[in-house]
């Protein structure tokens, strides 16, 4: 049996999380011995590590660069004896590999969510640095594969399974009632963003895209879940478009699969994705998509089939996607079926779970570790 670590910054409610929270709770008992650590906090999702029964451990990072944190989690990893550490995100992806490397940990995991067009140079350093380090960088799609080969991540290093999705149905809703708790009119459209309020996710063209289709649609209204360092200008550029009664800003929800099932479709006007973990939860409860072509995206979206594809940083094509959909109910319930198809075929998150299972065994096998 492989003692494995799963180590991320926090437990909040965003895609890595969820994955990681999937993989730890999927992990085959008769097989691995799981524990979590969060390197800086815990999180919504803590609820859920305590109730399937795995450890959790927080670290306590507290600063960007905090030396006492590494020496914690060093001695955590030494103490614990691991034979497998799994890392995600930048933060715990640098602290992990570094800690394991002075621990000792036989075989390390590093999993890239996203087409990091964020990183500058002294990050992608550090990447390509801390990869020697590594056994496998894991890309959850395609595109995020090509970007870290590109960043120069030896080739006999990376390696690609996609984010997988629970089998988990919609909840039953009445869209109505839903609409009513919110203050909406009960036959409004209704259009859901999930994710964090960052530049990477492009709400600033959601809204101008619901500017633009305000005067042709004045029933229509947007819900936007999620928060982060935008939120305040973003909700300023609502209000300077007198829409504060039209776009509502939710903050963090524990209930996204309501609101998703009440809600007409889902938009995604991201600049860069990894693969979206929210358009696989809305293609798994058959929701329509409005999505930008980003890198990671087109991998899920098929454009015409299982969702519409419009050019990232456009916000008239995206107006366009989405009034497409809302006025054509078929279309509509003909791309979430379509969409649900797709993930029940190709992004299931037991298929996800054995996947990082076998590698967590070969590479194990290959350092002389008993399974």
């Amino acid at each position: 049996m492989l003692n494995v670590l799963q180590l991320i910054p926090s437990l909040d409610r965003s895609g890595a999380e969820k994955q990681m929270v999937l993989l730890a709770k999927g992990l085959p008992r008769d097989r691995f011995r799981v524990e979590v650590a969060a390197l800086t906090r815990l999180g919504p999702l803590e609820a859920e590590i305590h109730e399937a029964g795995i450890p959790l451990t927080s670290i306590g990072k507290r600063m960007k660069l905090d030396p006492l944190a590494l020496a914690r989690l060093t001695r955590f990893l030494k103490v614990k004896r691991f034979d497998v550490v799994q890392t995600w995100i930048f933060a715990a992806n640098t602290y992990g590999r570094i800690a394991a490397r002075g621990a000792g940990v036989p075989v390390v995991v590093t999993a890239e969510m996203a087409v990091d067009l964020w990183k500058g140079r002294g990050q992608l350093n550090i990447d390509r640095r801390l990869a020697h380090w590594t056994d496998r960088v894991v890309g959850n799609s395609q595109a995020v594969v090509e970007f870290y080969r590109k960043a120069g991540i030896p080739e006999n290093r990376l390696a690609m399974i996609p984010s997988g999705i629970a089998d988990e149905e919609p909840p039953a809703v009445d869209p109505a009632a839903v609409r009513a708790e919110l203050g909406i009119a009960g036959d409004a459209p209704l259009v859901l963003f999930a994710g964090r309020l960052a530049p990477q996710k492009g709400v600033a063209d959601l809204i101008a895209a619901h500017d633009l289709l305000h005067y042709g649609m004045p029933e229509l209204r947007t819900l936007i879940v999620g928060d982060g360092p935008l939120r305040s200008q973003l909700e300023e550029m609502v209000h300077s478009y007198r829409h504060d009664h039209a776009i509502r800003f939710l903050g963090h929800r524990n209930d996204v699969p309501r609101l998703l099932a009440a809600a007409d479709l889902l938009v995604l006007p991201s600049l860069y994705e990894g693969l979206p973990n929210v358009v696989l939860e809305a293609m798994r409860f058959a929701k329509p998509v409005v999505a930008t072509a980003a890198p990671g995206t087109t991998e899920v979206v098929e454009h015409g089939r299982t969702g519409l594809l419009v050019p990232p940083s456009d916000p008239p094509a995206l107006a366009q996607a989405i009034r497409t959909v809302l006025r054509d109910p078929e279309l509509g319930r003909r791309l979430g079926a379509e969409g649900r198809a797709r993930v029940d075929a190709e992004f299931r998150a037991d298929t996800m779970i054995a996947r990082f299972a076998a590698l967590y065994e070969q590479l194990a096998k290959a350092k002389g570790l008993s399974a």
